[in-house]
């Protein structure tokens, strides 16, 4: 089998991992002795490759097994099986043993401090923190509050900010750290399991719930498993590696078929499109996009009085799975993409029934491998269940693209607002709950970019942007009109409403 290559350490121990529990899984040996021993495997002899020593790397990888094989421990040393955690909507999980508890101070003060007479950093800091010493400013970490007065007041800007890479990258304050240990936490009140700080934490400290061992034991016993692939899956396995192959691959696994999540992107354009249509008619200013189940949670945690205006129409995951699973009852649908959030989108109750399980890039990639896959033997088996607009829903903006093809086709004026990342998102809901917003559409992705840089991909845009651009062109068709498999939607149900 052709070498494996990645982008980081951390995307490689986490894909030993993930195989080897696919091997477990694939041989029905999945006990608690053979899950110890993966740690052994994935760390060999007696040379550090991350850590300190060898002990602590182990106990790294133990944790990762336990949760790529479906376990979870409480705190208090007992585990739960995946048995009594599936139905559970958190996803992300902080390994504490992985965790470096970043031993920096938020606040300091730089070589710009003056020593300035006011001090109004003294003055302003409620817990008496800071103090002068050989003229100037000290801040004792120990009663330091972090509250950000001294910053805030420093007429020389002397008094820089650093903030831990996972809670900064946390959109909703889900993430936090324990005062005593500096052990971070993540509140499941507020988690909306986007994988940002999954993606932000250098130390590989916080990971995804798997489900890759029901899906292995799914393929073992001949179920009909198909999967369906996001866009953004063009380029995940090298520049040399079509789509094509990567469908082979699925099907040399035991997958009964790969379909494109874009497929379903069609017909949600469509949906959205004449959705659009009707709330401009009842008075709506605007409507939210709702393909992505990170941004859905963020405003509807956020954002509460906009919930409202988020679309109706289902994502094109759920899209093309109903239609699967109208079409073949009896099958297990498994969608493949670059998100974590999807796996707790597929727990919503009004959306359950159509998602058996997802599996991200990272998982998909050790699946193949346990399954001794080798894309150099795939063959480049035609893809073609989408336009080129639909396979562009991966990229910030191009479900605003699509939807104004299909708008424009059904006489409505869409004006679009695009945002992705944190900050953009903020700031549109907040101009949007006033009634500032400039515009009648917004779509909202989590992940700067859109999904080409989701949490779980094997490699970043910089390395996938022109396969993934390569392949979309390929598409026969350009409008979601084009879609030749459009009038089969019709008869399945797209709304979030209700289950199909």
């Amino acid at each position: 089998m052709e070498m494996i290559r990645f982008e980081t350490p951390l995307k490689k121990l986490k894909h030993e991992v993930l195989k080897n529990v696919a091997l477990l899984a694939k041989d029905n040996n999945l006990t608690k002795e053979e899950l110890m021993n993966i740690q052994y495997k994935v760390i060999p002899g007696d040379k550090p490759q991350y850590r300190c020593c060898v002990f602590k790397e182990r106990a790294i990888v133990y944790e990762r097994t336990k949760l790529a094989a479906g376990y979870l421990s409480d705190g208090n040393g007992i585990n739960k099986q995946l048995k009594d955690i599936k139905d559970d909507e958190q996803i992300i999980y902080v390994i504490s043993s992985a965790c470096d508890r970043c031993p920096i101070n938020k606040y300091s003060v730089t070589e710009a401090c003056r020593g300035c007479i006011a001090h109004e950093c003294m003055e302003s800091c409620p817990s008496g923190a800071i103090t002068k010493i050989n003229g100037r400013a000290f801040i004792n970490q120990e009663i330091c509050k972090e509250c950000g007065m001294c910053k805030k007041v420093c007429p020389y800007n002397a008094i820089s900010e650093v903030m831990r890479p996972c809670k900064k990258s946390c959109p909703t304050g889900a993430l936090h750290v324990d005062e005593e240990d500096r052990q971070a936490a993540v509140d499941k009140n507020k988690c909306i399991n986007c994988g940002a700080c999954m993606a932000g934490c250098p130390f590989g400290a916080i990971s995804d719930k798997s489900y890759i061992v029901p899906v292995v034991n799914a393929l073992m016993e001949g179920k009909d498993v198909y999967a369906v692939a996001a866009p953004s899956i063009a380029g995940q396995f090298g520049p040399k590696v079509s789509v094509g192959q990567i469908k082979d691959a699925f099907l040399k696994t035991g997958f009964k078929d790969m379909v494109e999540a874009a497929c379903g992107a069609d017909a949600v354009a469509v949906h959205e499109a004449e959705e659009l249509k009707e709330r401009l008619k009842r008075g709506d200013k605007f409507m939210t996009s709702s393909c992505c189940p990170g941004f859905v949670s963020y405003v509807e945690m956020n954002f509460p009085e906009l919930k409202g205006m988020i679309s109706e129409t289902v994502s094109p995951m759920i899209a093309t799975a109903r239609l699967i699973k109208k079409n073949h009852p009896d099958s297990m649908v498994i969608f493949v993409g670059p998100c974590t959030a999807k796996k707790s989108e597929i727990k919503k109750p009004n959306l359950a029934k159509a998602v058996d399980y997802v599996l991200t890039f990272e998982e998909i990639s050790a699946l193949f491998d346990a399954f001794e896959i080798d894309f150099q033997n795939c063959s480049d088996l035609p893809v073609s269940d989408a336009t080129l607009s639909a396979r562009g829903f991966a990229q910030s903006g191009g479900l605003s693209n699509a939807i104004a093809l299909a708008a424009k086709e059904i006489g409505v004026d869409l004006k679009p607002v695009k945002i992705n990342g944190q900050s953009e998102l903020k700031k549109t809901l907040l101009l949007a709950k006033v009634g500032r917003l400039d515009g009648n559409f917004i779509e909202g992705m989590m992940c700067e970019g859109g999904c080409l840089d989701g949490p779980a991909v094997l490699w970043s845009s910089r390395k996938t942007a022109a396969p993934f651009k390569a392949f979309s062109q390929k598409s026969e068709g350009k409008s979601p009109f084009d879609n030749k498999m459009l009038e089969k939607f019709r008869d399945v149900n797209l709304s979030r409403s209700s289950d199909s």
